[in-house]
């Protein structure tokens, strides 16, 4: 197989498979959440821009596999086309396949979460209980920090934030990037700023720890 056919052969296996996966979902649990509700969903507003990088690889292919052998040594051109469409639509395309792997995916539950409106690009909920506390994983989010030793700032990479609906509560797991220690703070989002605080009690912070720790495996 050449170079072209393969990179469409993954291209194509990859995303037509988050692709079903999302309809799949949109269509299994519409008749049972909210329209408001499920056009908010990243994956909903997201999912246009997926069908037509579809349809843009079934057209590449359609169009490779009538050419002759002349013309297919030209053929570099289609990876150029999708590359360059998926280059301008990264953020999209990257967000929904993390949105395949969310817990959000095939939810009906009448949610009290954040949610979608909580996630941050290239994050998703790995683990949500429905009831009081979820964890979303985060690939690209990091932050600085005064290290309360030397008075510097150190920069922290953002393992984990977690939500607590039943104490109204928000916490976030993160590590240093050069001692790789590792703290818990209270998680205060701001439209500007986010701020953080110390937690003082113990039962508290060894549960964050826990559910921490049986996900994150």
């Amino acid at each position: 197989m050449d170079k072209v056919h393969q990179f469409i052969k993954l291209q194509k296996n990859k995303y037509g498979k988050i692709f079903v996966d999302i309809t799949y979902a949109i269509d299994n649990i519409s008749p049972f959440v909210d329209k408001k509700i499920l056009t908010r969903r990243k994956y909903t507003a997201k999912i246009a821009t997926l069908k037509k990088y579809i349809e843009l690889i079934e057209a590449a292919e359609s169009d490779l596999n009538t050419k002759n052998f002349f013309k297919r040594l030209n053929a570099d051109k289609y990876i150029s086309l999708l590359e360059s469409y998926k280059n301008d639509h990264l953020e999209s395309l990257s967000q929904l396949e993390k949105c395949a792997d969310c817990e959000c995916l095939n939810c009906t539950a009448d949610c009290k979460f954040d949610s979608c409106l909580g996630c941050k690009s290239g994050s998703n909920i790995i683990y949500c209980d429905r009831e009081k506390i979820n964890l979303t994983k985060h690939d690209n989010f990091s932050i600085n920090l005064v290290n309360n030793r030397t008075g510097e700032n150190d920069r922290y990479f953002v393992l984990a934030t977690l939500q607590d609906i039943k104490l109204d509560k928000k916490y976030i797991i993160i590590k240093n990037i050069v001692s790789k220690e590792k703290f818990i703070l209270y998680y205060y989002p701001g439209i500007s700023e986010d701020s953080y605080g110390e937690i003082t009690d113990a039962h508290e912070f060894d549960f964050i720890v826990s559910t921490f720790q049986s996900v994150d495996k």
